[in-house]
């Protein structure tokens, strides 16, 4: 008998967050699971690790295919314990969300979930984060589940080049408006232009707190911003290798 393949699943939401418990389920389809949660929401925390306090892992749930662990850290965290500590051996896949929320264009730079995904791409192994363009706690994913199921299944079946993981985007549900298909893009030039929100406590001190607008600077049609905005999902093959090969002989006179 084939032996079944096994799947680390994580996220940044939380392990009480809907999207996790639907990951994890769709999952269970293709073969064991094992997940790894963090305790607590860390959105935005990038590929932050946990080095000044200790991690403290504890067991939530345990089945023949399927264990769940909740770990106080950061999503990079997850992903090193989870196959470094819990595992025997590498995953066969780690896939991590569906997250709350865009990781859209440069969203991808300080997105937790996808930190794991980059995390596990490191070590060599088949990574994607999934997200839904949506941050509310009850988010609708019904009309994630076939596109998930289909691209786990050809990551699994087909792997992935070394050093590539996928940022897979989903347009917020909208009843009786189902998903147009799946594009392959480039990931849209766009930032966030914050606003601070000055306050002050009971006591009269300063605080504040951050918010912000996020501004597309990109009229391309072969975006991630450009298909979710057409009810497309979005598929961006995305490296950690941040060196601009392109420019690299422009920076030669400063060589000695």
């Amino acid at each position: 008998m084939e032996k079944r393949p096994t799947i680390l699943v994580t996220n940044d939401d939380g392990y009480l967050a809907k999207g996790l418990k639907r990951l994890a389920n769709l999952m269970r389809q293709f073969g064991k699971v094992v997940v790894v949660s963090t305790e607590q929401v860390k959105s935005a925390q990038g590929h932050s690790m946990t080095i000044n306090e200790p991690l403290r892992l504890r067991q939530f749930e345990k089945t023949d295919d399927f264990e769940m662990y909740v770990l106080n850290g950061c999503p990079v965290d997850c992903a090193k314990v989870g196959f470094q500590m819990i595992l025997d051996e590498y995953p066969d896949l780690l896939v991590s969300g569906i997250n709350h929320g865009s990781n859209a264009s440069t969203n991808v730079i300080y997105s937790g979930t996808m930190a794991a995904v980059i995390e596990a791409c490191m070590d060599g192994i088949p990574a994607i984060g999934f997200s839904v363009e949506d941050y509310a706690f009850d988010a609708n994913f019904d009309h994630a589940d076939k596109y998930i199921l289909d691209i786990t299944k050809k990551v699994l079946d087909e792997g992935l080049p070394k050093g590539v993981c996928l940022n897979v985007n989903f347009p917020k549900f909208s009843e009786g408006n189902p998903i147009k298909g799946v594009k392959i893009c480039r990931q849209a030039k766009a930032r966030w232009k914050e606003i601070f929100d000055h306050r002050k406590d009971p006591h009269g001190r300063d605080y504040f707190w951050i918010g912000g607008e996020f501004i597309v600077e990109d009229d391309g049609t072969d975006t991630d911003v450009y298909a979710l905005k057409n009810n497309y999902a979005s598929i961006v093959p995305t490296h950690y290798d941040w060196t601009a090969y392109d420019v690299m002989n422009k920076f030669k006179s400063f060589e000695k």
